[in-house]
C-alpha cells in the first residue's frame, strides 16, 4: 500500500491522520526491546505509507526514560510491539468487513506487513503478529504487551536461531472421473480394449484410472515418510497446514501435502538436501521445498495467553495470518 492509497472518503490516510482524522494503532510484530530494533524500525514505512514505531510495555517505557534517551535500552527481557498509527476508516470493524470483499487492498495491507516484517527480522528475531491486529490505541496495545510479555519472552527465545522451510508434496494423478463422453468413444481398433462395448471399455478405463491414482497416493506418502524423517532428523518443530486447491495450488498438480518445518538455520542445508532427495525415486510425485522464511507458522501463543492471540479492539476480521497473500511463503 502507499500513501497516496485512498479511504472510503476519498483522503489518503496519512493526509486523514495529519487532519485530525480517528487513528488506531496497527501492530506488525514482537520483539525484544533494543537499540537495533528502533533503529530498523525507524527507517520503515508500514501500511497506508505510515511511520513505523516502536510501542514499549509499561516496563520498558520506564527504562527508556530512565536511560535519558528516546531509543534507550529497555531492561532484560523487555519485548516491545513494532507499530504504526492507521486510520480508523480503514481498520475499524465494519471498515476491515468491507475490506474482506477487496482483494487488492488485502494484498496491498499484506504486502506492506510483511515487509516490515522482513525487514525486522534481519536486524532481530520477530514474533510476527496476525495480519490486521490492530487496537483502540497505544495504551490498549500497552496493556496487551504486559499481559502477554512472559509469553513473548518464551516465544522469542523459542524462534531466535530460527527460520522456517515449507514443504509440499504434489502427485500428478488422472483424473478419477474418465469424463461425461468417455462410455459413447469406440475402443481404438488393435487395442486389448477393441473387443469391448463401450460400457465395458469405460469401466475397464475408470479401473485403470483409480488404481494409477492409488499407485500416485502412495508413492507420495512414501515421500511424505522420507521429509517426516528428516525433519525428526533436523528440524525443532513442524506445523501442518491445509492443502491448497485450485489457483492456490500455484504450480499444478493435486497438493496432498503441505507442512512448515522451524529449523535452526546452522541445520538448513542438511534438512532441504534429504527433502529434495524424498521423491527423486517416485514417478508422478513431486516435491517443493520454500524458504528460508520468517516462521509464520510457530507464533501461535500458548493456549490461555492473555493478550497474546493476535486479537484486538477492532482487528482480526480477515482471519489471515503469515505471509500467503502477499507473495510471501505460501501457506
Amino acid at each position: 500500500m502507499t500513501a497516496e492509497e485512498t479511504t472510503p472518503e476519498g483522503t489518503t490516510a496519512a493526509e486523514g491522520l495529519a487532519d485530525g482524522g480517528d487513528a488506531v494503532t496497527y501492530v506488525y510484530a514482537v520483539a525484544r526491546d533494543s537499540e537495533a530494533l528502533r533503529e530498523s524500525a525507524a527507517e520503515l514505512v508500514g501500511v497506508g505509507g505510515a511511520a513505523v514505531r516502536v510501542v514499549a510495555g509499561t516496563d520498558g517505557d520506564r527504562s527508556a526514560a530512565g536511560s535519558g534517551s528516546g531509543s534507550g535500552t529497555a531492561g532484560h527481557g523487555e519485548v516491545a510491539f513494532v507499530a504504526s498509527s492507521v486510520s480508523a476508516w480503514d481498520f475499524d470493524e465494519d471498515a476491515l468487513r468491507r475490506h474482506l470483499e477487496d482483494l487488492e487492498w488485502l494484498e496491498a495491507v499484506a504486502r506492506a506487513h510483511h515487509a516490515v516484517i522482513e525487514t525486522l527480522a534481519g536486524a532481530t528475531t520477530v514474533l510476527p503478529l496476525r495480519l490486521a491486529t490492530v487496537y483502540l490505541d497505544d495504551d490498549r496495545a500497552r496493556e496487551a504487551l504486559d499481559a502477554g510479555r512472559a509469553g513473548f519472552v518464551q516465544l522469542l527465545a523459542r524462534l531466535e536461531g530460527h527460520v522456517e522451510w515449507g514443504v509440499k508434496i504434489y502427485l500428478d494423478a488422472p483424473s478419477e472421473s474418465p469424463g461425461p463422453d468417455a462410455a459413447a468413444a469406440a475402443p481404438a481398433p488393435g487395442t486389448a480394449d477393441a473387443g469391448l462395448g463401450p460400457g465395458r471399455s469405460y469401466l475397464r478405463t475408470r479401473r485403470a484410472q483409480r488404481s494409477s491414482r492409488e499407485r500416485a497416493h502412495e508413492a507420495a506418502r512414501t515421500a511424505a515418510e522420507r521429509i517426516e524423517a528428516a525433519g525428526h532428523a533436523y528440524a525443532t518443530d513442524r506445523a501442518r497446514h491445509r492443502v491448497q486447491q485450485g489457483e492456490l495450488a500455484g504450480s499444478g498438480g493435486e497438493n496432498v501435502v503441505n507442512d512448515a518445518y522451524l529449523l535452526r538455520e546452522d541445520r538448513s542445508h542438511a534438512f532441504r538436501t534429504e527433502v529434495a532427495r524424498a521423491a527423486e525415486d517416485l514417478p508422478g510425485v513431486r516435491v517443493e521445498i520454500t524458504g528460508p522464511w520468517v516462521p509464520y507458522s510457530f507464533t501461535t501463543p500458548p493456549d490461555g495467553m492473555p493478550g497474546a492471540s493476535g486479537t484486538s479492539d477492532a482487528s482480526d476480521a480477515s482471519g489471515t495470518s503469515g505471509p500467503s497473500s502477499a507473495g510471501g511463503r505460501p501457506p
